[in-house]
């Protein structure tokens, strides 16, 4: 398999390392509160940061824990020169002052994309990466946005000239000699333009796998900083572990209307159905019937995805991998045929949620509230079928439930505020 954690292994992990821990953190044995029961106490607990295990190990990336990769990986992460206009980086669209992404309903790299950008922050824990999940490791996932005709607008060749450049030195204790570009046009690539494309294949076959596996390279080292990126404690944690130990001062970490909504969000509002573990998300894929962005231009998410990830040259399987074959479970198990997935994006985590909007995979709703009573409402989908209206019970709100429920997400952020209720 891919990783010699499995997405049902890491999912298996959220549930029974939480339990564990929960139970060891307090000297005296966990017990109910006035407020909480054993019962829910251990679901809270499965929520906590605290026991998130260290990110699973990808085996195509051989270079992810390594402090050289990691420091290029940051110096790469923040440069503008990484794009057509020299004026975009991972960094625009993924901004540490955000919780790194650049609360825009859609993308803006040097043209304007059709979804939002995802949080980075956990990443390295999904299997899948991007709204679709076409992609399936970190570093593969990084080097979309570089040769994306909207977001970064580069092209291969022009990547490792300026590898060449400006990183050689940094590039070569880590992976050793570059390509040689003398005489290597600055503007080639498989993708991009019809002139950039013809300089490409015009390429000799040695010279396009060699400036290929330097842009590979390049990813890996994004990937490896990305990894890096953690969530702190916020004053939900605080709250949990009060509430585990029994402390008096649990009390004053929540509102009334904070603490209803945690219980809405894991009874009746059914959010713990796809929000769960410690990063509030099960890292799959699900159709909730939210509304187009443009009604001419459906939005299939994880179906048209499929093709996408099994053809890539970046994927797992791919002649740039560090993996062996039998490492790619999860690529060569992947459902094709599920017809849920039409219309299905990923589930975001909700840490920091209250520092996101707009929300959903482009945006569609401006605030909290309005993403609850969304799913009070249960719209049929534009595509595909919406599993609020197939095959769940409806989740009946009041709007000062759809209040707390916003109140309680502010929790969830490491300034610890609130949203406004």
């Amino acid at each position: 398999m891919k990783r010699p954690w499995s997405i049902n292994a890491l999912f298996a992990l959220a549930v029974l390392i939480p339990l564990a821990v929960v139970m060891g953190l307090a000297a005296t044995p966990m017990r109910a509160t006035n407020a909480w029961g054993a019962a829910d106490l251990q679901v809270l607990g499965g929520l906590m940061i605290d026991a998130l295990p260290p990110p699973p190990f990808d085996p195509s990336n051989a270079f992810e824990e390594q402090p050289a990769a990691i420091e290029l990986g940051r110096q790469l992460f923040g440069d503008v020169r990484l794009s057509r206009n020299g004026a975009v980086a991972c960094a625009s669209c993924h901004d540490s002052r955000k919780g790194f992404q650049d609360g825009r309903p859609v993308g803006q790299g040097v043209g304007t994309g059709r979804r939002r950008a995802m949080p980075i922050v956990g990443a390295a824990y999904s299997p899948w990466l991007f709204w679709d999940g076409r992609k399936d490791s970190l570093w593969s996932q990084a080097l979309g946005p570089l040769e994306d005709g909207v977001e970064h607008g580069g092209n291969r060749t022009h990547y490792v000239h300026l590898l060449s450049t400006h990183y050689a030195r940094e590039y070569e204790a880590i992976f050793g000699a570059l390509p040689d570009m003398s005489g290597i046009p600055l503007d080639a690539g498989p993708l991009g333009t019809p002139a950039q494309r013809d300089a490409w294949a015009q390429l000799d076959p040695a010279e396009r796998v060699a400036i290929s596996r330097a842009f590979a390279n390049m990813g890996k080292v994004l990937a490896a900083y990305e990894r890096t990126l953690r969530h702190g404690r916020t004053r939900f944690d605080r709250y949990v572990q009060s509430a585990l130990h029994g402390d008096a001062t649990e009390a004053s970490l929540f509102t009334a209307q904070e603490e209803n909504g945690l219980r809405l969000f894991i009874g009746q509002g059914q959010c713990i159905s796809c929000h769960n573990g410690p990063l509030f998300t099960d890292q799959g894929f699900h159709n909730t019937g939210v509304p187009a962005r443009s009604e001419a231009v459906p939005d299939h998410g994880r179906r048209a995805a499929l093709a996408l990830v099994s053809q890539d040259e970046f994927n797992c399987l791919g002649p740039h991998s560090d993996a062996l074959p039998g490492q790619c479970e999860e690529l060569q198990f992947m459902s094709e045929d599920d017809p849920a997935l039409d219309g299905a994006f990923k589930t975001p985590g909700l840490r920091g949620v209250v520092q996101r909007a707009p929300f959903m995979h482009a945006g569609q709703f401006g605030t909290l509230e309005q993403a609850i009573r969304h799913y009070t409402q249960a719209p049929e989908a534009p595509v595909g079928r919406s599993e609020l209206v197939h095959g769940r019970a409806p989740i009946r709100l009041s709007e000062d439930d759809v209040r707390d429920l916003a109140a309680f997400l502010g929790t969830l952020s490491e300034s610890g505020e609130g949203a406004s209720s």
